[in-house]
């Protein structure tokens, strides 16, 4: 398999709108499914924008959006924000025969938590709920600092995870992120009182995804407590031709 491929796409001022970004990704995944690419990171920032997954329910949608877009999109899950300050991660690689779909979505996780944790931000994965997490304390409930959402086809991962280093949480006020009304959201910036830049985290992100996306085999960090979401199973919604 081809070494991995980070590719800066547009940060700060040349954030990249989303429309244009998901152009791109379908550009690359068609080039990794027929070998004329290496298996490539997308990395980038948007400006402010709502996506909502294919769970996404009229109510869930914000009512009033700040003048940010609200665009559906074609991954699983529910409705989450993207922009400045958010570190956006869209990994478009092949899956071997030995990692399944759920085992990928893991890795993942995994190397974010490890980022966070060199960082000095503990997570972990909360089972029944996707992302990475904080574990409730005296600053506040049990909070998200990365989401993910991703869609495989032929193969082929698309979209994928965004981590909240600097971001402005006002955002998050206009609807109930990813549909889970018992939880809050977070930064890096927030939990370590410091500003967190996009760019002090990418080259850290990079490193441990480097390491879980060479499909070795791996420890998992131990979970949290398991939460379902609302109205669910404790189970990961994914989206598969």
């Amino acid at each position: 398999m081809s070494e991995l491929r980070f590719e800066q796409v547009g940060l700060g001022a040349d954030a990249v709108d989303y429309l244009a970004a998901w152009d791109l990704q379908r550009e690359v995944h068609a080039g990794v499914v027929e070998g004329s690419r290496p298996p490539t990171v997308l990395l980038l920032e948007h400006p402010p924008v709502y996506t909502a997954g294919k769970r996404t329910a009229p109510g869930d949608r914000p009512a009033d959006p700040g003048g940010a877009a609200v665009i559906d999109v074609d991954r699983g899950g529910m409705i989450t924000f993207h922009g400045p300050g958010q570190l956006v991660g869209y990994p478009i690689v092949r899956l071997p025969d030995h990692v399944k779909v759920v085992d990928y979505v893991r890795r993942v996780e995994e190397a974010l938590i490890q980022a966070c944790g060199e960082l000095g931000v503990t997570t972990a994965r909360v089972p029944g709920r996707s992302g990475v997490w904080l574990r409730a304390d005296d600053r506040g409930p049990e909070r998200k600092v990365a989401a993910l959402g991703i869609r495989v086809s032929r193969g082929v991962t698309m979209h994928g995870f965004s981590l909240n280093c600097d971001v402005d949480l006002g955002w998050y006020d206009r609807f109930v992120p990813c549909g889970i009304a018992d939880a809050g959201v977070t930064t890096l910036s927030h939990e370590l009182e410091r500003p967190v830049t996009v760019t002090e985290v990418l080259p850290v992100v990079e490193r441990h995804l480097a390491r879980y996306l060479a499909w070795d085999a791996y420890v998992p960090t131990p979970d949290f407590d398991a939460r379902p979401e609302p109205g669910r199973t404790p189970r990961i919604t994914l989206l598969t031709p």
